[in-house]
């Protein structure tokens, strides 16, 4: 009996293994035949790229396990959008005004030819303003944003879409954009020492600073400086928007304004289309189911939550001339918001 028993136990014991042999070589496989989406962002201390992180589990859960999902940082939100449009990656971080630029080969585009081609609407998600600050030392000195022309100014990094944003403020006002490029690390200590007079600051859906923003406010005074009301006039002329934001949810101290005048700007994750139009579809539609709980877990995500389709909308409405991605059209079909105007991308 106890031959047997012993002979019974190491069948079992050899099927196991063969067994454990056979899933531990089938994980592999099955690992790899899992699809990328390489999601660029900016660097990793902006606000994109912490969005973007908080997406991945969403994002992968609505394709079933079918594509793996990963974060991929850059410089700045124009060098995200090169990557994509160059085959780098799948989805790619920008706004309004950068759509704008690729398709008028216009800033950081001028010249450049996708080596892939063109990102088209897919996915809008949070509106930023851009405003002026500069150091309590020095707010005496300046009483609308013309005092700021022509002098050292941090306009956020280079090819951030707030700093393309300012670009196109001060050429609709007629000013001299001198943009002092430092690491954004050290925006206080650059204020202070007078490095710069001034930096552009942003708030997303009027509230969340990002993150160089808020270790600003915690280590120095800062004010802000609105604009006048000759140029008010002059940038809604232009056709762009002025809109108040109250600096008490989004500064933890006085910044000698009660009301806060930034220019939105309209930021999204779009992607090529050559993306299956089911994969943008399925990442709409979870991303709209839920909408509710990103809005509680992030303020940003509020204005999203409160009309997700509309803000849709919003976006292909800032540059209409741009094709439609054609899951972002069956999304936007399906809940009755499309325009038969605009045009769906091959």
């Amino acid at each position: 009996m106890f031959k047997i028993k012993t002979g019974y136990s190491m069948s079992v014991s050899a099927a196991v293994i063969a067994v454990a042999f056979a899933v531990s070589a089938v994980g592999p496989a099955a690992a790899q035949e899992r699809k990328s989406i390489r999601w660029a962002t900016s660097s990793t201390s902006s606000y994109g790229y912490k969005v973007a992180a908080a997406m991945v589990k969403i994002a992968e859960e609505a394709l079933g396990g079918e594509y793996t999902v990963t974060v991929n940082p850059y410089p700045s939100t124009t060098g995200a959008m090169k990557a994509t449009m160059d085959g780098n990656g799948e989805i790619g971080y920008t706004a309004d005004v950068g759509m704008t630029q690729v398709y008028a080969s216009e800033g950081g585009f001028k010249n450049y030819t996708p080596k892939k081609g063109k990102l088209v609407h897919a996915w809008y998600s949070y509106p930023m303003e851009s405003f002026m600050a500069t150091s309590d030392k020095r707010a005496g000195d300046f009483k609308c944003w013309g005092d700021f022309s022509g002098k050292p100014v941090f306009f956020t990094t280079a090819g951030f879409m707030n700093w393309l944003n300012f670009m196109r403020i001060y050429k609709a006002l007629g000013y001299q954009f001198k943009h002092v490029q430092i690491d954004a690390k050290t925006n206080s200590d650059a204020l202070q020492s007078g490095t710069i007079v001034g930096s552009v600051a942003y708030t997303t859906a009027g509230r969340s600073l990002s993150s160089y923003w808020k270790e600003t406010d915690v280590r120095m005074n800062v004010k802000v400086i609105n604009p006048c009301p000759d140029e008010v006039a002059k940038l809604k002329a232009a056709g762009l928007a002025v809109v108040n934001v109250d600096p008490t949810k989004a500064f933890s101290k006085d910044v000698g304004v009660k009301t806060i005048q930034g220019v939105p700007i309209l930021f999204g994750y779009n992607m090529r289309s050559d993306m299956p139009t089911d994969v943008v579809y399925k990442l709409l539609s979870a991303f709209y189911a839920n909408r509710e709980s990103l809005a509680k877990a992030d303020p940003g995500f509020t204005p999203l939550a409160r009309d997700f389709v509309g803000m849709q909308v919003q976006g292909i409405n800032a540059n209409p001339h741009i094709p439609v991605h054609s899951g972002m059209a069956k999304f936007l079909k399906e809940h009755n918001a499309w325009n038969a105007k605009w045009k769906i991308a091959n």
